[in-house]
């Protein structure tokens, strides 16, 4: 997948959610009597533009990167008096409170849809089995084994990896012991509890909860046998060739892929001889271990690709799917348990419990929307639900630059019985900037990091 297809699927995914944003300030606005001036979907110089019989101006503009809804209001500017009954400033509090909350609602509803439809059709998964268990870890001394199958944390329900391990951070930020049900492989079930010792947001850094927690899910094994020779590699010119079996590796054993990537690259610029199996019979091939740099060391590398793993058992996959009734109720528990968590994941940045790498920008988000698109149409709707969701959360948030801000500012006007200074909401509006800056800040730090290391 190409450069300009990851900006394409980004490209859409963010004018989809924006664009239902605003739409859902704009349907409100309608509502309640509210002439809007102008729909916008991007901010910058207009790429087009088109007026509605309404009187409204709809535009895409040039930076794809948000977009706005204006509305008539007199505090920005002279107002034709037969249109002031318009004027969203003549709106009482809770008419201009309903239409700021209706653009987080409208993420959130979109959420909904898109979980439902995911729902109906039906999300492929994985059960979380327990694969290799490090010893003398956080989880062997629970009493975690090899092809324990997770049903619960906490109170939650752990049918597919993704529950069990959104699950399983939620109840790291509670500060306690983690209660697990497990069931083995004769069907038994038992209870075991995650004692967790020392550094809690450690964990939180992404990718590190399970390896932290000592266990990985099971996976199918990945022989050590080479399934793609890369042009120009080492591999090419030492004659190694698609379908030879590594056998052994300076005279090491090697039982599959993992285990042959685990013994080159930590000899970068060394002559390996590879013991190797190739039409019946063994031979002995000398490769030299080229050095690449990855982040801040050196690591070895040959240039070859796996085979196909070992496919799938039927009893490591599950399927959610419901009824087209019952999957509302599953979607509105999805979005919202979703939203619940994103809260706490936020609020525990804050307080330092959480690590703040777990913040992405729009390099990391341009990465995700490409992965999923590539993966088909059900996966980037996936992706699109989770994003929708962040933006309902994010939106809410009592910055005064964003919706939450805003419903703040009403609500002070209804306390004090009339709007805020223009000086106050000056203030607020550069605070919420300052804040907004500091968070974009780490975001941006985090891809940056990601890319480069």
């Amino acid at each position: 997948m190409t450069i300009l297809s990851y900006v394409l699927a980004f490209l859409v995914a963010i004018g989809v959610l924006v664009a239902v944003h605003e739409y859902g300030h704009f349907w409100m606005a309608r509502r309640m009597g509210i002439r809007v001036l102008r729909f916008s979907i991007g901010f910058g110089k207009a790429l087009w533009t088109r007026r509605g019989a309404d009187g409204t101006e709809y535009a895409i503009a040039a930076i794809p990167l948000g977009g706005y809804v204006k509305l008539l209001d007199e505090r920005e500017g002279p107002v034709d008096p037969a249109l002031a009954s318009q004027a969203y400033n003549r709106k009482p509090v809770w008419a201009r409170i309903l239409v700021l909350l209706a653009g987080p609602l409208a993420n959130f509803l979109f959420a909904v849809v898109a979980y439902w439809v995911l729902f109906v059709a039906g999300i492929p998964a994985l059960k979380p089995v327990i694969g290799e268990v490090e010893a003398d870890s956080t989880a062997a001394r629970a009493g975690l084994q090899a092809g324990d199958e997770i049903v619960r944390v906490g109170a939650q329900a752990a049918g597919t990896r993704e529950a069990a391990v959104l699950a399983l951070l939620d109840e790291l930020m509670n500060g306690q012991a983690i209660e697990i049900d497990v069931r083995d492989e004769a069907g038994a079930t038992r209870a075991v509890r995650l004692q967790i010792d020392g550094d809690r947001r450690a964990l939180t850094e992404p990718g590190a909860l399970l390896p932290g927690l000592g266990f990985d899910f099971w996976y199918p094994v990945v022989p050590a046998r080479v399934g793609k020779v890369l042009p120009g590699s080492p591999a090419e010119r030492a004659g190694l060739r698609e379908g030879d079996q590594v056998l052994e590796v300076a005279g090491q054993p090697v039982a599959d892929f993992p285990s042959l990537v685990a013994t080159v690259q930590p000899k970068p610029g060394s002559r390996l001889d590879f013991t190797i199996e190739r039409d019946g019979q063994a031979l002995t091939v000398p490769v030299e271990v080229e050095a690449q740099r990855e982040g801040e060391r050196l690591i070895g590398r040959i240039g070859v690709q796996p085979a196909a793993p070992e496919a799938l058992p039927d009893g490591m996959r599950t399927l959610e799917r419901y009824g087209p009734v019952e999957a509302v109720a599953k979607a509105t528990g999805k979005t919202w348990g979703m939203s619940v968590l994103t809260v706490r994941m936020l609020w525990n940045v804050a307080t330092g419990d959480v690590s703040v790498k777990n913040l992405s920008g729009p390099i990391n988000i341009a990465e995700y929307a490409g992965f999923s698109a590539r993966q088909g149409i059900l996966a980037f709707l996936s992706f699109l639900a989770i994003v929708s969701v962040s933006l309902f959360v994010l939106n809410l948030l009592p910055i005064p630059i964003l919706d939450g801000g805003q419903v703040v500012y009403q609500l002070a006007e209804l306390a004090k019985g009339s709007p805020l200074s223009e000086r106050a909401q000056a203030v607020g509006q550069q605070i919420g900037l300052l804040l907004l800056l500091v968070l974009m800040s780490f975001a941006f730090y985090n891809d940056l990091s990601r890319l480069f290391s």
